[in-house]
């Protein structure tokens, strides 16, 4: 009997930054936590310390409407600063990036990007169509940071010790130690979610392989545009500090930033630390 289909598979990978409820119609508001003195700050107060990082890891929770926007609001706020800004996407792959090339140059239809964007990613492509549309057209460059999702569900199954050396070999940089802290993070980001019956550890594997690679890609091309500042966009869980920029670190000591979404009871005044996130934007529904 078969126990998950292929999309219920990718699915629970990203399951702990997802709320079940689409917010399309909740408001940005302009009040950010800055952690480091529970200071209540305005996006504006914040621009020059963004502008000044490498990377901005702007979490979500997929299907909410208003964590999109303050996503673009942030990319906006350090391309009009005069940033030389780049979006690096969870939603896309590595394998893909050809194709958000012809986006951003014009070489392809919406109707042709939206069908590429279904082939990488299963939410509603109306969530992320501001983001994709501005960055057409003020030519910001869009990154595909993922990996094939086959990589992801065989180790959620089967463990990362069961990929083989030509899958490994896409995997530059990547190891899977997964210690008891990463252990602890994980529960607390997956919060009221479960897991869908799979192997915890292997869980935990897919997910910082899920990291480590995006991280990867992150420093590939920041080498190659040293001059960038790249907003990530990714799921609040590999937005966190030991999520995506764990793993930056461990690699590099390029400066990097972390805004993530309010969500009551997991991200809040009264549950965050600097050890997880610099900023977080209050009030988005």
């Amino acid at each position: 009997m078969k126990l998950f289909r292929l999309p219920v598979i990718i699915s629970l990978l990203i399951l702990f930054s997802l709320p079940m409820v689409l917010c399309s119609h909740a408001p940005v508001t302009d009040r950010i936590l800055r952690v480091a003195d529970s200071q209540i700050l305005s996006l504006s107060d914040i621009v020059k310390d963004l502008a000044e990082s490498r990377l901005v890891f702007v979490g979500e929770l997929h299907t909410a409407k208003s964590h999109h926007r303050a996503q673009l609001e942030t990319i906006r706020a350090l391309k009009e600063a005069g940033a030389p800004v780049a979006i690096g996407f969870e939603m896309f792959r590595r394998d893909s990036q050809p194709d958000l090339d012809r986006w951003i140059t014009g070489e392809l239809s919406e109707q042709n990007f939206e069908q590429i964007y279904y082939k990488n990613w299963n939410y509603p492509y109306p969530l992320y169509k501001d983001i994709f549309v501005y960055a057409k057209e003020q030519n910001i460059p869009m990154l595909g940071l993922n990996v094939p999702p086959e990589i992801t569900k065989q180790v959620a199954r089967e463990g990362f010790n069961s990929l083989t050396p030509q899958q490994r070999g896409d995997l530059p940089m990547v190891t899977c130690r997964v210690d008891p802290e990463y252990l602890a993070f994980i529960r607390r980001s997956l919060a009221m979610h479960g897991h869908g019956g799979l192997d915890f550890t292997r869980f935990c594997e897919a997910q910082l392989v899920w990291d480590t690679a995006m991280a990867w890609s992150l420093l590939r091309y920041l080498e190659k545009n040293p001059e960038s500042t790249v907003v990530v966009i990714a799921g609040s869980g590999h937005a966190w500090k030991k999520g995506i920029p764990a793993q930056i670190r461990s690699r590099s000591e390029l400066p990097f930033r972390v805004i993530l979404p309010e969500i009551p009871g997991r991200v809040d005044q009264n549950h965050i630390a600097l050890s997880e996130a610099d900023y977080v934007w209050l009030g988005l529904e």
